[in-house]
């Protein structure tokens, strides 16, 4: 089952989405190889320090964030990848990098790779390494209201 805020985030919003179980995974292109879906797909949620306040970079499993790149399309004057001590405690009720996408339930603002946004639908942890949650990128960004921008590489 999801993290309980996220569950119950989707159901009172009534989204149709749909939770899957795979081998334990850590990496998010294991989990997309362990569930058998496409990684460009499945996606990562990495944490990072903007202007020294943490946010969530959502990218492709198949790509990768730039530091740079997120640097350049935000205006900040600083972006840092966030040590996992920095917001472990934040989320206590997912497993240590198994953190859904949904910044705005935890007060973080979210940036989402623009080659993400392209798809119909996406899967994301589900708040442990054997979950995923699968919804229409359309409902996220309903939801999550994410600043779509250019900044995932391979």
């Amino acid at each position: 089952m999801p993290v309980q805020k996220l569950k119950s985030f989707l159901d009172a919003n009534s989204v149709r989405y749909v939770t899957m179980v795979h081998s334990r995974a850590f990496t998010a292109q294991e989990i997309a190889a362990s569930a058998h879906i496409p990684g460009k797909e499945m996606a990562k949620t990495v944490m990072v320090k903007v202007d020294g306040k943490l946010a969530m970079a959502v990218v492709p499993a198949s790509l990768r964030v730039s530091i740079p790149l997120l640097r350049s399309v935000t205006g900040a004057k600083n972006v840092d990848l966030a040590s996992e001590t920095e917001f472990k405690k934040l989320f206590p009720d997912c497993e240590p990098g198994a953190m859904p996408p949904f910044g705005n339930l935890w007060g973080f603002d979210v940036y989402v790779a623009s080659r993400l946004a392209e798809d119909d639908e996406i899967f994301f942890n589900a708040g442990t390494h054997t979950e995923l949650v699968k919804l229409k990128y359309a409902e996220f960004e309903r939801l999550v209201k994410p600043k779509v921008l250019e900044f995932a590489v391979r």
